[in-house]
C-alpha cells in the first residue's frame, strides 16, 4: 500500500484558509499575515453592514472573534503534533467604541515556545495567557482580549 505523503501547512495556505473559513468571512475578519517562522501574525476587521451592531459600531462579539484562533494554530506549528493544544478560557475587555477599521497583532516569543515546553515536558497541563490589544486605525484601543491556551504533552511523546 501506498499511502500518500501529509501536505505541509504553511504560513499562507494558513491565511488563505482562515480567510475562507465562514465564521471569518462572514464576520468580515481578515487575517493579513502570518509569518514564515509562525511567532506572528497580524488581522483585522473593516466594518460593513453586516458586523455592525445596532449603535453603527462593530459587533462585540466579532471583536472578540477576530483573537479566537490565531494563538492556538500558532502554538500548534511551533510545538508540533506531540501536544494538544486548545483554547480553555477567555475574557475581553471593552475600551471604546469600534467605528472604523480595527486591527490585532499576535507574537509568540521563542522564550514563550521555550517555557511552555519545559513546564510541558513532564505531561503536566500547561494553560498560559495570551493578550490582544486592539486598536482602530488612529491608534485608539477598542478592546483588550485574553486567551488562555491548554497545552499537554500527548502520552505517546511523555518521558517513560
Amino acid at each position: 500500500m501506498v499511502v500518500a505523503p501529509k501536505r505541509k501547512v504553511t504560513p499562507r495556505l494558513m491565511r488563505l484558509g482562515m480567510n475562507l473559513y465562514p465564521p471569518y468571512l462572514f464576520s468580515g475578519i481578515r487575517i493579513d499575515e502570518i509569518s514564515p517562522d509562525w511567532r506572528h501574525c497580524r488581522a483585522r476587521i473593516t466594518p460593513r453592514w453586516f458586523n455592525r451592531n445596532a449603535v453603527g459600531t462593530i459587533f462585540g462579539g466579532t471583536l472578540f472573534a477576530l483573537t479566537d484562533g490565531p494563538w492556538a494554530l500558532m502554538l500548534m506549528h511551533l510545538l508540533g503534533s506531540d501536544y494538544f493544544i486548545w483554547d480553555n478560557a477567555a475574557s475581553i475587555d471593552f475600551i471604546a467604541p469600534g467605528r472604523g477599521r480595527v486591527r490585532t497583532e499576535f507574537y509568540i516569543s521563542p522564550e514563550a515556545e521555550a517555557a511552555i515546553r519545559a513546564e510541558a515536558a513532564t505531561g503536566d497541563k500547561v494553560q498560559p495567557w495570551f493578550d490582544n490589544d486592539i486598536h482602530d486605525d488612529s491608534g485608539v484601543l477598542v478592546a483588550r482580549a485574553r486567551r488562555q491556551l491548554y497545552v499537554r504533552l500527548k502520552p505517546r511523546a511523555r518521558p517513560a
